[in-house]
C-alpha cells in the first residue's frame, strides 16, 4: 500500500482499498506496527482517490482508540507513540511543561482531561521558591529541611479542589501581570498531561470542508514548481473569518501544536478577530493568523497560519516581518511530506506577498539543519535550493556550487550529513526584486539588539530604563510630538521602538515627509493589522536604509 498511496491512477486506488479492507480486520501487536499503519491511513485520508478510500480510511481512523486500548494490557511498549513525530493518536496522552497560558486554555476548555503529572517531576527545590507564598508556614519547611512533602502540603491545602485547578486559582489572584505570572509559573517545570478527545487527536481533527478534492492524478513535486511564477501568479482570494470562525480555527491550531509537544507564540496569543481563509487550491485551505496589540513584538510584524488538506492539518507557518523581508519557517508535519509540499510553500509565500508585500524570504539556519537532525535527515537544504534560495555567507554558496557540480558529475553521489551541516550552518534568502539583491545579506533583528546593549552599556551604564526614557525623549523632540497624544499601547510600542530608532545618527534632519510617515508607522504598529504597518514601512526608504545599516 505504501508505493500505491502515491500513484492514484485507477489500479492504485483498487490496491489501497483492498489493503485498507483487509488491514481493517488485522490486530496489531506492537506499537511500531500501529503507528506505521496510521500514518499511511492519515496520508490516504488527506490524499484520497476516490470516496470509497476516503470512507475505507476514515472508518479505520475511528477505531484507533480501541486498538490502543488492546495494546495497553498487553504490557506492549508504546513508547514510539509518545514521540513528537507520533505522538496525539486517538487513545494516548501526551504530557509537557507546557506553558501557562497553554494550561490555562486546556484546563478551561478540557478540565477533566488535564492534570498534574508529579511521576515527571524532577527538581522541587524550584517549588520552595513558589509555594510559600500558597501556604502559610511553609517557608519555615522549605527553607531549611531536606526533602520536603511538597506534595503533602499540597493535599493538605488543595480540599475536595484538583491540584492544578487549586494552583491555578492561586496564580490567577496574584497582583502581577500576565507576562509575570507566566514567567512565575513557568519557573516550577511543572509536567502537566493532556489526554485529549478524540476529536482534538491527530487521529480524528478534522475542519469541516464543503467539498472533498480526490486526487486522480500525480501529486506535484518540487522539480515541477517555480517559485517565481508562483509569486507572479494571481494569488488566492482571502476572506476574512468572524471573530467565532476565528476562534474555532484558533482551537484548533492550539490542539493540533499541543498533542505534538510544540508551542507557537501566534497559536497561543493569536487574536480570533485577525483570521484570514486562503483557498489554495486542490483542497488546501490556509489560515493566517495576527497577534492583538498587546501581544505584538516590538520591531517585527508576526503572522502564522495552519494548513489543511481536506479538512486534516498537515503543518504551519511562520513569518516574523521587517520592510519587505520576511523570515519564515515551515514546517510540514512528518506524515504529508510526500504530499506536494513545494507547491504548498510556494503558494503560501504567495498568499504572505499579497498580504503584507513582502518579497525576500529568508531561512534561518535551524530550518535547513543547523543543530537540527531532522532536517539534515530530510535534506531540507536542497528542498529550498532547488526552489531557488541561496546561501547568503560567500563560503556556503562556494561550498554549494561544489556540491552541485558533483551532483551532475554523478547520478548516485549523495550529499553527506556532514557536508549538510556544513551547508545549513548560515542563513539562505530568496528575493523576488533581483535589483534589491544583497541588501539583506548581513542583515539579522538581533544584531540591531547587539547594537542596543552595546550602546547601553557605553553610554547608560547598562541601565535599560534610563536608555529608554532617555531615547523616548529624543525620538519625541525630534518628531514634534507629544506623547499626551498617544494612547497606553501606542506609548508602549513608541517606549521600545525609540530605542533603535534614537540610534540612528541623523535622524534629527529627517525632512518633514520622512518624519511624518515615521509617525503614522509607529501608530499603525498598535492600531489595526499589522499588514499595515509593514507596507508603510515599505515606502519609507531611508527608514529602511538606517535599519538595515544597524542589523549589518
Amino acid at each position: 500500500m505504501n508505493e500505491a498511496k502515491r500513484g492514484f491512477s485507477k489500479r492504485d486506488a483498487q490496491i489501497v482499498a483492498d489493503c485498507l479492507t483487509s488491514l481493517e480486520r488485522q490486530k496489531f501487536r506492537d506499537a511500531e506496527s500501529l503507528l506505521q499503519f496510521h500514518e499511511q491511513l492519515l496520508f490516504v485520508r488527506a490524499y484520497p482517490a476516490n470516496a470509497r478510500v476516503l470512507r475505507l480510511a476514515e472508518a479505520s481512523l475511528k477505531s484507533f482508540s480501541d486498538r490502543v486500548a488492546v495494546l495497553s494490557p498487553a504490557e506492549a511498549d508504546l513508547s514510539a507513540l509518545a514521540h513528537p513525530e507520533a505522538s496525539g493518536i486517538a487513545g494516548t496522552s501526551v504530557t509537557d511543561t507546557f506553558s501557562y497560558p497553554i494550561v490555562l486554555w486546556l484546563v478551561s476548555k478540557q478540565p477533566r482531561r488535564v492534570k498534574l503529572s508529579w511521576d515527571w517531576f524532577e527538581d522541587e527545590n524550584r517549588l520552595a521558591q513558589i509555594w510559600p507564598r500558597f501556604m502559610p508556614l511553609l517557608e519555615e519547611d522549605a527553607a531549611v529541611e531536606a526533602n520536603v512533602p511538597y506534595r503533602d502540603w499540597l493535599a493538605l491545602t488543595k480540599g475536595r479542589t484538583k491540584d492544578l485547578e487549586w494552583l491555578l486559582q492561586r496564580f490567577a489572584a496574584l497582583t502581577l501581570s500576565e507576562k509575570e505570572k507566566t514567567e512565575l509559573f513557568d519557573a516550577q517545570k511543572l509536567y502537566v498531561e493532556w489526554t485529549p478527545p478524540d476529536r482534538a487527536t491527530r487521529t480524528g481533527m478534522r475542519l469541516p470542508v464543503r467539498k472533498i478534492f480526490y486526487q486522480r492524478e500525480p501529486l506535484i513535486q518540487r522539480r515541477d514548481i517555480s517559485l517565481r511564477q508562483e509569486l507572479e501568479a494571481a494569488p488566492p482570494d482571502l476572506k476574512k473569518l468572524n471573530a467565532k470562525q476565528g476562534a474555532v480555527i484558533l482551537e484548533m491550531a492550539r490542539e493540533t501544536s499541543t498533542i505534538r509537544y510544540r508551542e507557537l507564540y501566534g497559536f497561543t496569543h493569536g487574536d480570533p478577530r485577525g483570521v484570514l481563509r486562503a483557498e489554495l487550491g486542490r483542497g488546501v485551505d490556509l489560515f493566517v493568523i495576527s497577534l492583538p496589540p498587546g501581544r505584538r513584538l516590538p520591531l517585527r510584524a508576526y503572522h502564522a497560519a495552519m494548513i489543511f488538506k481536506n479538512g486534516i492539518p498537515v503543518g504551519y507557518f511562520e513569518g516574523l516581518s521587517l520592510f519587505e523581508r520576511m523570515e519564515s519557517g515551515f514546517n510540514f508535519y512528518y506524515s504529508f511530506r510526500e504530499g506536494e509540499t513545494a507547491w504548498i510553500y510556494a503558494r503560501t509565500l504567495s498568499v504572505f506577498r499579497r498580504l503584507i508585500g513582502v518579497s525576500a524570504f529568508t531561512l534561518d539556519p535551524y530550518q535547513i539543519g543547523h543543530e537540527n537532525e531532522e532536517g539534515i535527515e530530510s535534506g531540507a537544504f536542497w528542498f529550498y535550493r532547488k526552489l531557488g534560495f541561496r546561501p547568503t555567507d560567500p563560503k556556503i554558496e562556494k561550498l554549494t556550487e561544489d556540491q552541485e557540480r558533483k551532483i551532475a558529475g554523478s547520478s548516485t553521489y549523495r550529499t553527506s550529513a556532514r557536508a549538510l551541516r556544513r551547508l545549513a550552518a548560515g542563513p539562505m534568502i530568496w528575493e523576488f526584486d533581483e535589483g534589491r539583491r544583497g541588501d539583506w545579506d548581513r542583515f539579522q533583528v538581533r544584531n540591531i539588539g547587539f547594537n542596543v546593549q552595546q550602546q547601553m552599556a557605553k553610554r547608560y551604564g547598562s541601565d535599560p530604563e534610563m536608555m529608554r526614557q532617555d531615547s523616548l525623549q529624543k525620538l519625541t523632540r525630534w518628531l514634534g510630538q507629544s506623547l499626551k497624544e498617544w494612547g497606553a499601547l501606542e506609548q508602549k510600542a513608541l517606549l521600545e521602538l525609540a530605542v533603535p530608532l534614537a540610534l540612528i545618527p541623523d535622524l534629527d534632519r529627517w525632512s518633514g515627509a520622512e518624519k511624518k510617515l515615521l509617525v503614522h508607522i509607529l501608530v499603525a504598529k498598535v492600531k489595526g493589522d499589522e499588514a499595515r504597518y509593514l507596507k508603510l514601512m515599505q515606502k519609507h526608504e531611508r527608514l529602511r536604509s538606517a535599519m538595515i545599516k544597524l542589523g549589518n
